[in-house]
């Protein structure tokens, strides 16, 4: 009698301890703590994203805009800056909660990410060397073109080379391919209007824009499709917050863009 109370009485213990472990093991936080969303971002996209050489961090609107977002949300990230592609490929890989890195919204993309509102409308322009007498993308003909990976740049060279006889070069971030258009390795480049825009103000380029903006869209923070749904929907509230309250447009002034609707 006494044998079998004493197993039954182990058996509870071991049992009370499997319940106990399997319940701490589905607690993924303590009380009061919370999530930090892993973000990755491009690493060579001035003004929305660059080094600065005098802190040796990164900074830039987007990451400006995020964590202003995470300060209104309470939310907390762990950025990563990466490059464009990386971004990408990192977030379809279930390896980043979310990407923000100058992404334009395009319906192609929604097929394998959800994005929150619009954050900043811009195109892409053609880019051409400051002394070069190129007027069109007539003026293309026959030549490489230079163009940076995944990039709705590199879409639109890739949809008119045909139609204006040129071939594209692709590079994996903005430096490396404005370097190769100024060297004369590339006749031209496609670039997002305000990112070039800010790089030659600032004199860090020696090239000129030539025509209309292209393909005009709005910047969006992107997750994996399905997936962290209330990571945007803290962005979008976040967002709407700051225009509201003037701090998003101080974000604008600080880098010199244009006020946005």
């Amino acid at each position: 009698m006494m044998v079998t109370f004493a197993r039954r009485l182990a058996a509870a213990i071991l049992c009370g301890a499997v319940v106990a472990t399997a319940a701490a093991c589905a607690a993924p936080t303590t009380a009061g703590e919370r999530k930090t969303y892993v973000i990755y971002s491009d690493n060579a996209f001035a003004p929305f994203e660059f080094l600065d050489q005098t802190t040796n961090t990164y900074t830039g609107l987007d990451l400006d805009l995020l964590t202003a977002i995470g300060a209104d949300q309470g939310i907390t990230f762990d950025v990563k800056n990466e490059g464009f592609d990386a971004a990408m490929g990192a977030v379809q890989s279930g390896q980043a909660d979310g990407m923000i890195a100058g992404m334009t919204i395009t319906d192609e993309r929604k097929k394998t990410f959800d994005f929150s509102d619009g954050y900043f409308e811009d195109g892409q322009v053609l880019v051409v060397p400051a002394d070069s007498a190129a007027s069109s993308l007539d003026d293309l003909r026959g030549k490489v073109v230079a163009v940076k990976a995944s990039t709705q740049g590199a879409q639109y060279a890739e949809s008119v080379k045909n139609q204006y006889g040129f071939t594209t070069q692709v590079y994996e971030d903005s430096p490396t391919m404005y370097a190769a258009v100024q060297n004369g390795t590339n006749a031209a480049c496609f670039e997002d209007r305000s990112v070039v825009g800010w790089a030659i103000k600032q004199g860090k380029v020696q090239l000129k824009t030539v025509g209309r903006t292209l393909q005009p869209g709005q910047y969006g923070f992107a997750v994996k499709k399905g997936n962290n749904p209330e990571l945007v929907e803290k962005f979008n509230a976040g967002l709407a917050h700051l225009r509201q309250t003037g701090d998003y447009q101080k974000i604008l002034d600080k880098y010199g863009l244009a006020t946005q609707g």
